[in-house]
């Protein structure tokens, strides 16, 4: 919870503002019951309508106090509290965007999804809502508690008795309403990955006629969600009706002692009347306390979720390394081997040079490791065993953002955000200009099809680019990569989408960038028109040369030409 409190930390004086004015209305509340005490025994009893009037327009004026210091407390607590969700989303956000591959990967995204919404305004309404009422319930029930004994002290210890029962019983509950509601929010993160998953599968998932399954699946985790809520909404139900038959009791007692009290003369009507009004305010705030528990409890559970994120240590590398700016990057794998698990290796004793502009292509089945061998050089994660070299230098001692700044990354799946086309290619540079897109467009060979849509650059994306073709996507993806002007180019996969004529193009124009360039591709025609190929298998590098000398030496090679080679002739 510190850290979560921390960022409460800038709003100390509207909070502190926010409760003065609390205070002010706690204040008229606790003096009420006297000053209605005073007019019984002063006013009613004795027939003086006049201190009636003038104690109950004093009584007016303090209400109309207390109503203006609630509006101005709401006005602060309401800052307070919005501000304070503002920065908790935004540090939670950072944080996620900072967070290395290898942690990144420890929660799903539909719970970090939850964490940055749900749990966010679950922490909000209680630090909102403590200023509102959640204080201001325990100090009515304290300082009536304290005054009732300045009324009556018998009738107070009959009020105090039953005092610390309730507050172990709170207590008690506080702990298990955590528990609950920590399953609560669990459960919704799961119904957030179905819903995730539905809606990014949509046309899968019509194709295959599979509504029906996936509605069934979704009104399973709903009725989890349903059921887990329920139980702790009714654990939480059990909170109230035992305050008010424990509150309650006291009160007749009150009630009964304090009217026998009347008929002995040892007290006057005004201050049973005083003492009931503090037993009743006593219970209201009691029965408040469930409403709060509820909340606290579920707040408790979101703050733990979300120090989870911002409490993971990222490794930091300190460094004075100058990079140079000049496109001659060297890249270098020195013995290489990686894992995601431990003791299940993807990639094996990697072992090569890549020299400054020169152009290699990875080949291999699914699964040989090539993707992740591309991953290893922006470092989005870090090799288990060996190192990876750029310019000569460990990368581990690189600046990341130093050596991504050098680094052009075209990922196999082409992500596009929502936007314009322009917006999506100076995505990889904001401060490009026209000349500058257009330049990187027609070197990926997507610039005519850009200016045949009605708008050109200024097209607006769909939700992941759902109205561009997969060649569209790519090759806008490639220009985003271009625009960068990287010393180091990494494709993986990204041409699959494109006609053979097209990628011709594509990498005639490539052949005259001066980037170091790597390109994962299952293609024999792509392969065929870089320096060197590198086959892989079950993540070692099998076999390397050009494409002339693999296609006399390795029988695998030969026997991917010969299968690409098979499947042209039926087409």
């Amino acid at each position: 919870m510190k850290k979560i409190l921390a960022y409460m930390g800038p709003y100390k004086w509207p909070a502190i503002i926010a409760l003065a004015f609390m205070l002010v209305e706690l204040a008229v509340e606790l003096i009420q019951p006297l000053i209605i005490g005073k007019i019984v025994d002063e006013g009613i009893m004795k027939g003086d309508m006049t201190y009636v009037v003038t104690w109950g327009s004093i009584m007016m004026g303090l209400g109309l106090l207390a109503f203006a210091a609630g509006i101005t407390n709401s006005f602060f607590s309401a800052h307070a509290a919005q501000s304070f969700a503002y920065d908790l989303r935004i540090a939670l956000f950072k944080k996620v965007q900072s967070l290395s591959m290898p942690n990144f990967l420890k929660f799903p995204t539909s719970a970090l999804i939850t964490r940055l919404t749900n749990d966010v305004t679950q922490v909000q309404q209680v630090f909102f809502m403590s200023m509102r009422f959640m204080l201001r319930a325990p100090l009515v029930v304290i300082g009536s508690l304290i005054l009732v004994f300045f009324v009556n002290v018998e009738l107070a210890l009959y009020l105090v008795a039953p005092v610390p029962f309730l507050l172990l019983f709170l207590w008690y509950m506080v702990k298990k309403g955590g528990q609950s509601f920590e399953r609560v929010q669990r459960t919704i993160d799961r119904v957030n990955r179905v819903i995730q998953e539905n809606l990014q599968a949509t046309r899968l998932i019509k194709a295959y006629m599979r509504g029906l399954y996936e509605s069934s699946r979704f009104v399973k985790i709903a009725q989890k969600l349903r059921d887990n809520t329920s139980r702790a909404l009714q654990l939480m139900e059990i909170v109230q009706p035992i305050l008010l038959v424990v509150m309650n009791a006291a009160l007749l007692i009150i009630i009964w002692f304090g009217a026998e009290q009347i008929q002995a003369r040892s007290m006057p009507v005004g201050d049973l009347v005083a003492v009931i009004n503090y037993a009743l305010r006593i219970t209201g705030n009691f029965s408040m306390f469930s409403f709060i528990i509820v909340l606290f409890a579920r707040a408790k559970a979101s703050a733990d979720r979300m120090e989870e994120v911002l409490a993971i240590e990222q490794a930091t590398t300190a460094t004075t390394l100058n990079p140079t700016k000049e496109n001659d990057a060297e890249v270098t794998f020195e013995r290489v081997n990686f894992s995601y698990v431990e003791g299940k290796e993807i990639l094996k004793d990697i072992d090569f040079t890549l020299r400054p502009r020169e152009q290699i292509a990875i080949m291999g089945a699914t699964g040989s490791g090539k993707s992740t061998l591309l991953q290893l050089i922006p470092r989005l994660y870090d090799a288990t065993a060996g190192q990876v070299t750029v310019e000569g230098v460990p990368i581990a001692q690189w600046p990341v953002a130093a050596l991504r700044e050098k680094i052009g990354f075209v990922p196999q799946r082409s992500l596009l955000f929502t936007g314009t086309i322009f917006d999506n290619i100076v995505w990889g540079k904001k401060d490009a200009t026209l000349e500058e897109v257009e330049e990187a467009c027609k070197k990926a060979q997507i610039h005519d099809a850009i200016m045949a849509f009605d708008d050109g650059y200024q097209t607006r994306v769909g939700q992941k680019g759902v109205n561009l073709s997969g060649g569209q996507k790519q090759r806008i993806a490639i220009a985003r990569a271009l625009i960068r002007k990287p010393a180091i180019l990494l494709f993986d996969d990204s041409m699959s989408a494109l006609d053979i004529q097209t990628e011709e193009k594509l990498w005639a124009a490539l052949q005259k960038e001066q980037a170091t360039m790597i390109v994962v591709t299952q293609k024999v025609h792509t392969a065929q028109a870089t320096d060197r190929v590198f086959l892989m298998d079950d993540g070692k590098i099998v076999a390397s040369g050009t494409h002339d000398e693999l296609s006399k030496t390795s029988p695998l090679y030969a026997a991917i030409i010969e299968s690409q080679q098979e499947a042209s002739a039926h087409v």
